[in-house]
């Protein structure tokens, strides 16, 4: 069954707590973070990107970058201040946008859970991307941005959520972006009786955002335990951060795609081809209505597509429509067989709009846009169970939990 255990918790004070929540350093460029942190010394941005403090350019993966990283949360230790809880406690989290609400608990995940499968995974990690966290939690000695997991809904659970949200938060502020970020401490009891209800109800987590900080939690377990002689598995290293939320509070947003040339194919050229295995009609915006069709933008008009072949029939990977897309667009028509190194395409969030995706391409940089339908968190589950992995770039969660709230040491 699966574990979320209360931990010493390091907070911001009250006061400025805030000025230091930040968006998580995988959805802002460094000429974005840098904006976000101007004129304010105690944003976990100069933890999270710390490039954004040096010179301009600098290579990410510099030596120079992990230390200032290290220095910027040594700072923030001092001056916030960020303070260590004496006891052990498990910590509710509200996120509230747009007038809907998500909560979930945010504690302490075990790296052997992810190893031996418990937390389920649906995404496959790079290489690059999974060393550079693993550095940087090492560096810090500490997990600072929270992973997202989440779990069948148990009514067990979310009563005791109800009865320890009925009292004063700890934390409640509205960021800049409109979102509501209310955090509640649970006393050591009702962490004890949170905590054995995982324990005796959650048969699995499933990773819903956080597939690299996960990744990087196990290595950094595996890195720390031959160090220690008297390594017993219970040490603070063996754990990570991570908030779980109930499947049906979550909301998964489109994750569309750009593409930047036709592969030499024309307009109408393009249009013929696909046409072969998709029923092509114009459409008056991008908004895609339904599973299994998806909307395309070319030369100013958007276009729906419907597939001619049955889908049902299809795996429960091939099914996926960004599966769809990939396997009769994307790598036949378009040449872009994997879309991991491909400098072809670009994924665009889609809290970002359709109106974005227009302008990328009336701006002439790329040639077209797919507008897709979201992935839903019961695929994810269902692909998670199966042992699969989805193509790469299958979802897009909102709203995006914030660094620097609570972080777990080790």
């Amino acid at each position: 069954m699966a574990q979320l255990l209360p931990f010493h918790g390091l907070l911001p004070s009250v006061e400025r707590v805030a000025a230091v929540a930040a968006v998580p350093y995988d959805v802002v460029s460094s000429r974005e973070a840098a904006e976000l942190a101007k004129d304010n010394p105690w944003s976990f941005l100069h933890v999270s990107r710390p490039e954004i403090d040096l010179e301009p350019g600098i290579d990410l993966h510099d030596e120079r970058v992990y230390a200032q990283a290290a220095a910027a949360f040594q700072r923030l230790c001092r001056e916030v201040p960020l303070t260590l809880d004496k006891e052990e406690h498990l910590y509710v989290y509200r996120l509230v946008m747009n007038g809907r609400a998500q909560t979930g608990v945010l504690g302490a995940a075990s790296a052997e859970e992810y190893r031996s499968g418990i937390i389920k995974k649906h995404e496959k990690t790079r290489q690059d991307k999974e060393d550079d966290r693993t550095r940087h939690v090492m560096e810090l000695r500490s997990h600072t941005g929270p992973a997202f997991f989440t779990y069948r809904d148990r009514e067990e659970i979310d009563a005791l959520i109800d009865r320890e949200t009925a009292k004063k938060p700890l934390f409640d502020f509205t960021a800049p972006d409109g979102i509501q970020h209310t955090l509640w401490r649970l006393d050591e009891k009702a962490s004890r009786e949170l905590s054995k209800l995982f324990a005796d109800l959650v048969p699995v987590f499933y990773i819903a955002d956080g597939h690299h900080r996960s990744a990087a939690a196990a290595r950094t377990a595996a890195e720390c335990a031959p160090k220690n002689p008297n390594h017993t598995g219970k040490e603070d290293y063996n754990y990570f951060l991570t908030v779980a939320f109930p499947a049906t509070q979550l909301r998964i947003l489109p994750y569309n795609r750009v593409v930047r040339s036709l592969n030499g194919n024309s307009p109408a050229g393009f249009l013929t081809l696909v046409g072969e295995k998709f029923q092509i009609t114009p459409a008056e915006d991008g908004e895609v209505a339904r599973s299994g069709e998806f909307k395309f933008y070319m030369a100013h008009e958007w276009y729906l597509a419907r597939p001619k072949f049955d889908v049902a029939s299809l795996g429960v990977i091939e099914r996926l429509d960004v599966s769809i897309l990939q396997d009769n667009v994307l790598a036949p028509i378009l040449g872009i067989e994997d879309p991991r190194p491909s400098r072809e395409i670009d994924f665009i969030g889609g809290i970002r709009g359709i109106g974005e995706l227009e302008k990328l391409v009336d701006s002439g940089r790329y040639a077209i846009a797919f507008s897709m339908y979201p992935t839903t968190v019961e695929q994810l589950m269902a692909i998670a169970d199966a042992g699969a992995i989805m193509p790469p770039k299958s979802t897009w969660f909102e709203p995006k939990l914030r660094d620097g709230l609570v972080c777990h040491n080790f």
